[in-house]
């Protein structure tokens, strides 16, 4: 019964996230500041459990193949650490030149790359599962190393920011999960093998998206007045957003296209165009880190990062792999 309901909020995590969201929003509206103090402490333990399953789930033995996939990986790193953050600076100072907390949400969302979804998406649209993998590692160890150094350059002058001191939730929020999950990741495959570790899977996919769930709705509860203070500012937040997994698709669908087969493109595209918003989220709601309304952007990726792999995995699999145009693909839909 457990694990029906935690694969169900995984499939419907959209769905979800969003039901979070609203109701957490509702919730801050009325709840007294004794309750929000509650919340507040109940965000490392709800952290832990997001954080945790997760890396349970992510092989960090696949950065030893990285030899054999220097090009898809080596594209990985130029596009989620050169282009995107360039990405992200011109569309925050577009959109978001009154609110910089909103600018550094989405400086998180531009600066974690990589998600499980980055290995699933890759499988379903019949790309280098491998390539994927190995991406996914790389990059994930790449983003603990780079963000700080970043978001110093990046973080507008208004915003308190200590690197010394995101490097310490970095090894909170991110490393000490890591070292924990992979230890237990070795200790269930030499209890359960690989075949029993894979049926497990599952459920710490669901545990992770489960910790979702609820860190949205105490982030929302906990900045629904300065949220909601500007309700048509915060709606269009998701504009930037979109615009921003469009362009990185593009660039990441282009340069495979020139320097790849086929399969390792599709593995490029995923790489970039999925970003971790699980450890994004964990970062910014965790005690300490000042802009917290940075949240929003990050929750509403949630909305957007979905179909958008759903998308390009249609694209690949029913257009390029069936041979026909999207010309015919869209007429057939209609």
């Amino acid at each position: 019964m457990i694990r029906t309901f935690l694969s169900g909020i995984k499939s419907n995590l959209i769905y979800v996230v969003i039901a979070s969201l609203v109701v957490g929003l509702a919730f801050g509206q009325i709840a007294a500041s004794e309750t929000k103090q509650l919340l507040q402490g109940l965000v490392v333990p709800i952290l832990f459990l997001m954080i945790y399953p997760m890396m349970i789930n992510i092989d960090l033995r696949e950065i030893l193949n990285v030899r054999g996939h220097l090009r898809p990986v080596g594209l990985s790193l130029v596009v989620n650490f050169g282009v995107a953050p360039l990405v992200a600076v011109v569309l925050a100072r577009s959109f978001f030149g009154g609110n910089v907390n909103y600018a550094v949400g989405l400086y998180f969302v531009a600066l974690i790359p990589t998600s499980g979804m980055t290995a699933a998406w890759t499988g379903l649209a019949d790309g280098d599962l491998e390539s994927a993998l190995v991406a996914m590692a790389v990059n994930l160890l790449a983003a603990v190393a780079v963000l700080p150094p970043y978001l110093s350059v990046l973080m507008p002058g208004s915003v308190a920011f200590e690197p010394t001191a995101l490097y310490r939730q970095l090894a909170q929020v991110i490393v000490a999960p890591m070292i924990a999950g992979n230890l237990t990741r070795r200790l269930l495959l030499r209890w359960y093998g690989p075949e029993g570790f894979k049926r497990l899977k599952p459920t710490f996919g669901g545990l992770s998206s489960f910790g979702v769930m609820l860190i949205v709705f105490v982030a929302m509860a906990m900045r629904s007045t300065s949220i909601l203070a500007d309700p048509v500012a915060s709606a269009g937040t998701i504009v930037p957003l979109v615009a921003f997994y469009a362009v990185i698709l593009a660039i990441a669908a282009g340069l495979g296209r020139l320097f790849l087969d086929t399969a390792r493109s599709v593995a490029l595209v995923y790489a970039t165009s999925m970003r971790n918003l699980s450890i994004a989220v964990a970062i910014v709601v965790a005690p300490g880190f000042p802009p917290a309304e940075a949240v929003l952007p990050i929750a509403l990726a949630y909305v957007v990062q979905p179909p958008l792999g759903a998308v390009y995995m249609h694209y690949r699999r029913d257009v390029v792999g069936a041979g026909r145009s999207i010309r015919e693909a869209a007429a057939e839909l209609v």
